[in-house]
C-alpha cells in the first residue's frame, strides 16, 4: 500500500511541476491552480506514505523519481535538449534510488 501511495504522490508532483511550466510564472490562472493542486495532493499522499515507509527511503524515491520523470518529460515533450550528461544524470538518480532501496528499505 505504501508504494502505491508513493507512486500516486510522484504522479501528482510531476503533474504539478508540468503545470508550473505552463503557468507562465503563475500569471495564468488554470495552470497555476493545477500546480497548487498537484503539490497539495502530492504532499498529502507523501504524508500518508510515511505511515508505512521510512522517511529517508520514501523521500529519496519521491524526489529522485520525480526529478528523473520531469527531466525526461522536458526532453521528450517540451523541446529541451537531450545531452549525454543529462541522460547520465537521470541514470545516476535512478541508480541512487535503487541502491538506497537495496541498502535497507523495509
Amino acid at each position: 500500500m505504501g508504494y502505491g501511495l508513493l507512486a500516486a504522490a510522484i504522479a501528482a508532483e510531476v503533474a504539478g511541476t508540468t503545470a508550473m511550466k505552463y503557468s507562465d510564472g503563475f500569471s495564468r490562472l488554470w495552470p497555476s491552480l493545477a500546480t497548487v493542486a498537484g503539490y497539495l495532493v502530492a504532499f498529502a499522499l507523501l504524508a500518508q506514505t510515511l505511515k508505512t515507509l521510512e522517511v529517508g527511503t520514501a523521500y529519496a524515491i519521491w524526489a529522485g523519481a520525480g526529478t528523473a520523470v520531469i527531466a525526461a518529460i522536458g526532453m521528450v515533450f517540451l523541446g529541451e535538449t537531450m545531452t549525454a550528461a543529462k541522460v547520465a544524470g537521470i541514470v545516476l538518480v535512478i541508480a541512487g534510488v535503487v541502491l538506497l532501496n537495496l541498502g535497507g528499505a523495509h
